[in-house]
């Protein structure tokens, strides 16, 4: 009999779903950060996404390290590795290479005119000054930032998980609901370790732990299962508040060391509330589940490029802001699948982004 967690799967998909309405409205930002296309700031579209990136990474990591355990136990430390590099080290190569020149070449023609063409931008791409988010064009990892630092933590967290997996389950089983939210405080502490452009290696290497050491163990599952009520609730009141502090109130010293400490415990209790109301409804598997659980590192691959095509002739070419959002998110999903269904069908393309069949 399988044992295989059905709602972990389920998750997954459903967040990496989220994609699309993330990328597409982050556009929109008001906030100051720029974007490979940048359209006029929106407090609306803003405040969504606002409320998604606190816990929308981090839960990828958490899941990874869920998974993981189930992956090490399979495999030899050297097949894991082996494993590690073609689904995510070759992928992450073949995706620098084919996929993020596309992000920049739009971003070369909408921020700075560029009328060369798109094999000049190639050039650009590899030798261009640039500060890695390629917002502006010049070489950047993109997206699979995600990829790069998953690949690294998933083998720097080899010796840890040798050295402690078996010295901890007891520890961790009698953790109660207050010691597990506070559990916060670890990647809290991690974002200082590793930060390029604002991602922290070291923070996500913590959520990764956290997954493989506390958050695979059913009974800690279970906690949040019978939690999640009053879990949901903390998180709803959370963002709230943090809400109100980013639109009301002036961002000083003070206000953005507290509103750090918000956003990652607001995260932290979603990440939980997710896992507990995952187990109680989400642990199915159909035909739909297994399918979209299959495609869902190829939507991660491809979605972003669609989006950004879509988004810089939707501005061009429409005035309202919430039909371009609505427009790019609904046109980028169908074109993200179809370029998923031809890439993996073909072996050598299969190969290079780490596609199932």
């Amino acid at each position: 009999m399988s044992d295989r967690k059905h709602y972990v799967d389920n998750i997954r998909w459903l967040t990496v779903l989220l994609l699309f309405p993330f990328h597409a409205l982050i556009i929109y930002n008001n906030f100051g950060e720029n974007n490979y296309i940048k359209g006029n700031g929106n407090a609306i579209l803003s405040n969504i996404t606002t409320s998604i990136w606190p816990w929308f990474m981090p839960v990828l990591f958490v899941l990874a390290g869920i998974s993981a355990v189930y992956a090490i136990k399979k495999r030899t430390i050297k097949g894991y590795i082996i494993e590690r590099v073609k689904k995510l080290l070759v992928p992450l190569i073949f995706g620098i290479l084919i996929i993020c020149p596309i992000l920049t070449y739009f971003a070369e023609l909408y921020h700075n005119g560029y009328t060369g063409s798109y094999i000049r931008q190639y050039i650009l791409f590899f030798t261009k000054e640039t500060d890695l988010t390629g917002y502006t064009g010049g070489f950047t990892p993109g997206h699979l930032w995600f990829l790069l630092y998953l690949f690294i933590i998933s083998l720097i967290s080899l010796p840890i998980i040798y050295f402690v997996s078996s010295k901890i389950n007891n520890i961790i089983e009698r953790m109660n609901i207050f010691i597990l939210v506070s559990l916060f405080i670890i990647p809290l502490l991690g974002q200082f370790i590793g930060n390029i452009s604002g991602k922290s290696i070291g923070e996500y290497f913590c959520y990764y732990l956290i997954g493989y050491f506390v958050l695979s163990n059913e009974k800690i599952v279970d906690k949040c299962v019978k939690y999640c009520r009053p879990l949901g609730i903390l998180s709803a009141v959370c963002l709230l508040v943090y809400l109100i502090l980013i639109n009301f109130f002036s961002i000083n010293a003070i206000l953005s060391a507290a509103l750090s400490i918000l956003n990652r415990f607001y995260g932290f209790c979603t990440i939980l509330f997710i896992l507990g109301i995952g187990k109680l409804k989400l642990n199915i598997s159909n035909k739909a589940t297994i399918y979209l659980s299959g495609i869902s590192f190829g939507i991660y691959l491809f979605h972003l490029p669609w989006i950004i095509i879509i988004a810089y002739y939707a501005i061009k070419y429409i005035q309202n802001i919430y039909m371009q959002a609505i427009l790019i998110t609904l046109l980028s999903i169908p074109l993200t699948v179809v370029s998923i269904e031809i890439s993996r069908r073909i072996i050598v393309t299969r190969f290079m982004f780490g596609l199932k069949k």
